[in-house]
């Protein structure tokens, strides 16, 4: 990265510091939600990382890995996480998180979302459905967040 690139960097969470510690409580509430739906820390981390992987937000991608693999996710779940649609290693709780968090994060035409809504809904409760979705808006906005900032992934040891 050139010098003028990174003078330009202006980490929005940082200069308006208000209002993302607002977003955090916003994601703080959801988290809560989640918890309180019964979706385990894996399905939100799986959630969390198939929103990251659509949006191209690698520093989201490095952090969310990180805590799914902390919390017992699998390299070979999270290395297929993109291709979950044609593998049988979700369930079908996941499977539908995934589908609802890809439909809110890539707003395909009506009928596809509305397809992948109705077919959220027959898999997920009510309250499930709400904390997924929260969590695929919320990731989304922290995606977003982090991208025009331009946080940066440093390297880690293993």
């Amino acid at each position: 990265m050139s010098l003028t690139a990174e003078y330009d960097r202006l980490f929005i969470d940082k200069q308006s510091p208000d209002a993302y510690r607002a977003m955090s409580a916003v994601a703080s509430e959801v988290s809560a939600t989640a918890q309180a739906a019964g979706l385990d820390r894996l399905l939100v981390e799986l959630v969390n990382i198939r929103v990251s992987q659509l949006n191209g937000c690698g520093f989201c991608l490095d952090l969310h890995v990180r805590r799914a693999v902390k919390n017992g996710e699998t390299p070979q779940r999270l290395a297929v996480l993109p291709a979950w649609r044609d593998v049988d290693l979700f369930t079908p709780i996941e499977r539908a998180a995934l589908a609802l968090a890809e439909a809110i994060t890539i707003l395909p035409e009506h009928a596809v979302r509305e397809r992948e809504r109705t077919c959220a809904r027959d898999e997920l409760t009510a309250d499930q459905f709400s904390a997924v979705s929260w969590l695929a808006i919320t990731m989304n906005a922290f995606n977003r967040i982090s991208i025009i900032s331009g946080h940066p992934v440093r390297p880690r040891t293993a």
